[in-house]
């Protein structure tokens, strides 16, 4: 059977426009807008911040749908189950199986060299609880991965989703951390006051 190459890659073409317009359209129905859009990297790792609620996956995915990119995400592999796998595969997820053999940071860094593309987003703050630390696992995967840290503040404040900075690791964890959490100062969550951006 002859599958006309051309023909799928207009439809793809196709499809992935009309996301985008529609995620434009839904961000500014809502009031919301994308700015300070860096250059697109082929490869890092996107920090989200504040995470203070689940709304916070819909308007990131929306804004990052909204610029022509697309990115993947982590989630837990027992969600992984028919009919919700088709879903998670077809809007970027990852199914994540926290065995005791190999560390996640070591499968997600191998994913970065197999990949010619590859944007990984993850929310610093690991729950939508107020944490006073964050967890470090987004900053090593970048540091193993040899790829950027990509800084984006989700702002209620201002309705506003932003990209903030293009961080790379130095390996100097605490200093590192340190400035991460200072460039989401003054950011507004959702629910304020479960977010910390200070030690």
């Amino acid at each position: 059977m002859f599958i006309d190459t051309n023909k799928v890659n207009s439809i793809v073409n196709i499809i992935i426009y009309m996301k985008e317009k529609l995620s434009q359209f839904i961000l500014k129905l809502m009031g919301w807008k994308v700015i300070n859009i860096i250059p697109e990297i082929p490869k890092c790792v996107i920090a989200v911040a504040p995470h203070t609620s689940n709304c916070d996956f819909i308007m990131g995915k929306l804004a990052y749908t909204s610029i022509g990119r697309t990115a993947n995400f982590l989630i837990k592999k027992s969600w992984f189950v028919f009919p919700f796998n088709y879903f998670f595969n077809s809007i970027g997820g990852i199914p994540v199986d926290r065995d005791k053999n190999r560390s996640i940071t070591d499968k997600l860094a191998d994913e970065f060299k197999k990949r010619d593309k590859f944007q990984l987003a993850v929310t610093p703050e690991g729950t939508r609880k107020r944490v006073e630390k964050w967890k470090k696992g987004f900053y090593f995967i970048a540091l193993k991965a040899k790829v950027p840290i990509i800084l984006v503040a989700l702002d209620y404040g201002t309705k506003t989703i932003s990209f903030l900075d293009e961080f790379y690791p130095t390996g100097n964890v605490d200093e590192d951390m340190e400035i991460i959490k200072s460039k989401y100062a003054g950011i507004q969550g959702r629910h304020p006051e479960k977010f910390v951006s200070e030690e």
